[in-house]
């Protein structure tokens, strides 16, 4: 789907939090400047998280409460570190209770969860974005779910 504005991109990430459910696990792909963060504001705001969501980019997560806790990842400086790392967050823990997203979490984060929506995000050069969507394993296995506008 196409994204024009980040107001779009956050208001996509409102429509998937009505869906989500504690033990969901969202991984987010995209080169930096798509709107994965943006998309993840959303997300929170859906979640009713009041605190400002940032880029946990420099303390690699962070837990914001809201009505449902969102556990917001960015896995991108332990890309190449590996399963260790990842371990050692304690994502797994996390998981059953809270939301959690993962930004630069494909090929590292999915065996959290036999479950988890892939989300892919694309920046043109007009400054809009493309999303894809991709619901993963038996928790969407009646279909996904339809988040258009």
């Amino acid at each position: 789907m196409r994204l024009a504005t980040v107001d779009d991109t956050q208001a996509l990430g409102r429509r998937l939090a009505a869906v989500l459910q504690p033990g969901d696990l969202v991984v987010l792909s995209g080169p930096l400047g798509a709107g994965k963060t943006a998309l993840t504001q959303g997300i929170g705001q859906g979640l009713g998280v009041t605190a400002r969501v940032t880029s946990p980019t420099f303390v690699i997560a962070r837990v914001h409460q809201g009505r449902v806790p969102l556990v917001h990842v960015d896995a991108y400086r332990l890309r190449d570190a590996g399963r260790v790392e990842i371990d050692d967050l304690d994502l797994d823990i996390e998981i059953d209770d809270s939301v959690v997203v993962v930004e630069w979490g494909e090929g590292i984060v999915e065996q959290l969860s036999d479950s988890h929506v892939e989300v892919r995000l694309e920046r043109h050069d007009d400054d809009s974005r493309t999303a894809t969507l991709e619901w993963v394993g038996p928790r969407w296995a009646d279909g996904a779910p339809n988040l258009d506008a």
